[in-house]
């Protein structure tokens, strides 16, 4: 049970990325910009850690896969996210990105032998058809007295936006299978005190960086803090003890976490498709805990 109460907590703090990263954005701060000081501020976070705690060495052998992550694991996700918002909006970007659960019960099938069952197959189905009522929510954010348009039902079809979002749920689906990899040999410290500079470096000459106000860099703070250095700290000690197609499905409650506190903090409000596909989120998230638990109970009596 902890496993799955830490994955749920590292979504909560996912979760503060939207509501935060507008609240940057009306500071001046454009999304690549925040992309990277996410990377960079977490990564004096997770050194720190892993300096004080006397791990900070990797094997020769594992360097290559570990900043090859940095670069799919960090800079392709972030700046591919951002261009799907870009050219198709941000309901289509959020769809394709909480593809993962998928991506995950595919890949965790291939690469770490999962067996994939009814009830995974099942829940994968609730969560992508949760995440897409979500997703077709709020169009229009509340900004004190003005409105930014966030796509939706505005938004245009594009290939290469819709490319670019199957890319980024391709890429955030390889923390949960590079997580399943290393986990039982390094820290997770150690880990992103390589790829997060990686991540840093290669979006670094597609960022026009700003002025920024004190609002701006405590936003920053918070984001990289929290959302960067806190969720992946917890969701990594939670992935320890659960299957990777569990943990990217339970992880999905993020976008529910979003929108609650979009709605108490930008007053966005959803539809009645909003409200479905929360509540298939979360009964995805119930079914995977129920049958892991009744998977547990079966192998202590066998």
């Amino acid at each position: 049970m902890a496993g799955y109460l830490l994955v749920l907590l590292a979504a909560v703090m996912w979760g503060l990325l939207g509501p935060v990263s507008k609240y940057i954005f009306v500071q001046g701060v454009s999304p690549m910009e925040c992309g990277f000081w996410r990377a960079a501020l977490a990564w004096m976070f997770f050194g720190t850690q892993a300096l004080l705690q006397g791990r900070a060495r990797v094997e020769s052998k594992d360097l290559p896969a570990i900043l090859g992550f940095g670069v799919l694991g960090v800079a392709l996700l972030f700046g591919s996210y951002q261009f799907a918002i870009q050219k198709s909006g941000a309901s289509l970007a959020a769809i394709l990105l909480y593809t993962a659960p998928a991506w995950v019960a595919v890949l965790s099938w291939r690469l770490l032998r999962e067996c994939i069952t009814p009830v995974k197959m099942v829940a994968v189905a609730m969560t992508l058809a949760g995440v897409v009522g979500v997703s077709l929510g709020p169009d229009v954010v509340n900004l004190g007295s003005g409105a930014v348009s966030l796509g939706g039902a505005g938004a245009t079809f594009s290939s290469l936006g819709v490319l670019c979002g199957l890319l980024s749920g391709f890429s955030y689906a390889l923390y949960y299978i590079f997580g399943k990899l290393f986990l039982d040999r390094y820290a997770t410290p150690t880990l992103f005190l390589y790829a997060l500079p990686v991540g840093a470096l290669v979006m670094l000459p597609f960022v026009d960086f700003a002025p920024k106000n004190l609002q701006a860099w405590a936003g920053l703070l918070v984001m990289a803090l929290c959302s960067t250095y806190g969720a992946y700290s917890v969701y990594y000690a939670g992935l320890k003890r659960l299957e990777a197609t569990r943990a990217a499905v339970v992880a999905t409650l993020e976008p529910v976490v979003a929108a609650t506190l979009a709605f108490f903090w930008w007053d966005e409000q959803f539809g009645l498709a909003g409200y479905a596909g929360s509540a298939l989120i979360l009964g995805s998230v119930v079914i995977i805990v129920l049958d892991g638990r009744r998977r547990s109970r079966a192998t202590q009596h066998v």
